[in-house]
């Protein structure tokens, strides 16, 4: 049938315009979205300009509590309760590691459970989300997966192609509303997360004490999408983020700035 030919030369037409556009698309997206990722994040602008020298002390919060005999680290205390072994794990888990046992455990479960049962009595939308996620989610939440060195760790390319530990459910969240349509009507949207967190925690030159700076821990994350209507909403639940914040830190009868 002519038609029929007609309709399959110009099938071959539109796929050979098709690879052509294609190279063309692949060739802009090398040239600018690797330039875009050089792009820094804005900043607040009540943030000071500079190092840790030039930050603002704006609020104490209870009184520091005051000993008349020295004070132990939580990591003093947590091996003498031998509720926290950080020693004698690097042929078992490796450098930054640790094991929480008995009140330990329980005391992370409690805090998690605290925390969680706060934010969903407030509205929050509670989550599970992956905690294998591939490199674009990472790039679009500001973090480069492929860094030297590298702040995530990624699994065997060989394997799995493009996957990388996240180091914060922020990242999966963010991944779940990635090009993804919300209504106006049911903004803000506020999500609570518990997560395990990776992170590669590259050597800055001075050796971390205790459980900071560690590969692998548990984390509650608060997490917001909102609307820029009148561009301030973004703001305003970044203050009532930081309210929820202060009022467990005071529940739990930490003195804090």
């Amino acid at each position: 049938l002519p038609e029929l030919a007609a309709l399959r030369e110009r099938g071959r037409s539109l796929r050979e315009q098709l690879r052509v556009l294609e190279a063309e698309e692949s060739d802009l997206e090398q040239r600018f979205y690797l330039g875009a990722l050089q792009l820094p994040n804005r900043t607040h602008p009540a943030v000071p300009v500079g190092d840790q020298s030039q930050a603002r002390l704006l609020e104490v919060v209870g009184e520091k509590p005051v000993f008349d005999f020295k004070p132990k680290g939580h990591l003093e205390l947590g091996e003498g309760l031998d509720i926290i072994r950080q020693k004698r794990l690097s042929h078992v888990s490796g450098h930054r590691s640790y094991s929480l046992c008995g009140a330990g455990a329980l005391l992370q479960h409690a805090l998690v459970t605290f925390t969680l049962r706060k934010l969903l009595g407030k509205g929050f939308l509670p989550m599970t989300v992956p905690d294998l996620l591939r490199g674009a989610v990472f790039e679009g939440c500001g973090v480069q997966p492929s860094a030297t060195p590298s702040p995530v760790y990624a699994i065997d390319p060989a394997r799995f192609e493009d996957l990388c530990l996240a180091g914060t459910s922020e990242v999966g969240i963010a991944g779940y509303f990635m090009d993804h349509a919300v209504r106006l009507q049911d903004l803000p949207i506020r999500v609570a997360c518990s997560s395990t967190c990776y992170r590669a925690e590259t050597d800055t030159g001075r050796e971390p004490w205790g459980l900071y700076r560690v590969h692998q821990f548990t984390k509650v994350e608060m997490f917001g999408v909102t609307a820029a209507e009148r561009g301030t909403e973004s703001e305003e639940l970044l203050d009532e983020f930081l309210g929820i914040q202060k009022e467990i830190f005071s529940e739990l009868g930490l003195h804090y700035r």
